[in-house]
């Protein structure tokens, strides 16, 4: 009997290109990379950000590690604070605003950190810092994630499978995005019970495929032309970060143009709606939470979508 099976139809074709953080540990998603640290580590206490994914809480909730929150300042910085001696600090690099500078003096001064780059994945990790990406934020795959870590569990993971969650990045490719939203939501959803895997060969084999240079460089110019339109009246401390993840816009009255920008197929995410819950609504979180608008600028617009979306913007802010 042959090893593998010969001939039939064909299945997806199997790329080869380089692929971003090639020697990480793959995993199938950015909770269970978490998950991954807390465990290898003996993590029982950590500090995270309110200003956060409750995935994060979640994560934390299931390793049975004791988590307590902390403010951010002006600068995405972690608000000044004195770490028990068995206490780690979960840093979100929100936005790609925080540069290896600051995250190595954010190293030097609290020594046991976890970086989180799921918004900054072209922003390579500092050596021996344990540091996390998530794939699906920045490509059309059901799941996967990476992790820089030189603590390795001993346990024996098994492989996902990503092949019967495909169909609301398949059906987008080719319909709008509403006709799969439920499916795209249920499969955020899916991982809240999953255990820790290694990435499918799918998500593995696709994001082989990617062009890496041309998606760094079209989402750095898309985040630049909107910071140029939109800088003097943002308030947020912005630099334009390479292969930008989303543009983050604070409007006083961000949530009522979010709902403007809907009716015109605008779709502007609230990306951290558990803030709602966690924080007061006096609370600085609570405010970004509801007022920050995270345009997209990713790698399937250009320069003139970016222009479309300014004009519609601004029509919105004076309506």
């Amino acid at each position: 009997m042959a090893a593998k099976e010969i001939g039939g139809y064909l299945e997806l074709e199997r790329f080869s290109w380089p692929m971003l953080h090639e020697g990480a540990v793959a995993l199938n998603c950015g909770r269970n990379a978490l998950a991954y640290v807390l465990r290898a580590r003996g993590i029982r206490k950590i500090r995270i950000p309110a200003f956060c994914c409750d995935t994060v809480m979640a994560a934390c909730r299931k390793e049975k590690v004791s988590a307590a929150y902390y403010a951010i300042t002006e600068d995405w910085l972690p608000e000044e604070q004195t770490l028990a001696p068995d206490e780690w600090l979960y840093v979100v690099n929100f936005y790609g605003q925080l540069s290896n500078e600051s995250i190595g003096a954010l190293v030097r001064k609290y020594t046991r950190v976890i970086i989180d780059h799921a918004q900054a994945y072209f922003q390579m990790p500092l050596p021996g810092v344990d540091t996390l990406y998530t794939c699906r934020k920045f490509f059309g795959v059901a799941d996967g994630a990476f992790l820089y870590t030189d603590c390795k569990l001993n346990d024996t993971l098994a492989q996902d499978e990503s092949f019967d969650r495909m169909q609301f990045v398949l059906g987008r490719f080719e319909r709008s995005a509403s006709e799969f939203y439920a499916l795209a939501a249920a499969n955020n959803a899916f991982f809240e019970n999953e255990p820790v895997k290694r990435m499918s060969k799918l998500t593995e084999n696709l994001l082989h495929a990617v062009d890496y240079e041309a998606v760094k460089q079209r989402r750095t110019e898309n985040f630049a032309v909107l910071h140029q339109a939109f800088g003097a009246v943002n308030p947020l401390r912005l630099t334009v970060p390479e292969g930008a993840f989303m543009y983050p816009l604070y409007l006083k009255n961000g949530a009522a143009v979010r709902k403007v920008l809907q009716g015109q197929k605008i779709f502007i995410p609230t990306l951290w709606p558990d803030v709602f819950d966690i924080c007061e609504e006096t609370a600085r979180e609570y405010d970004l939470a509801k007022n920050i608008l995270p345009l997209p600028c990713d790698q399937r617009y250009d320069v003139n979508d970016m222009k479309d979306m300014i004009r519609a913007v601004k029509a919105a802010m004076e309506e």
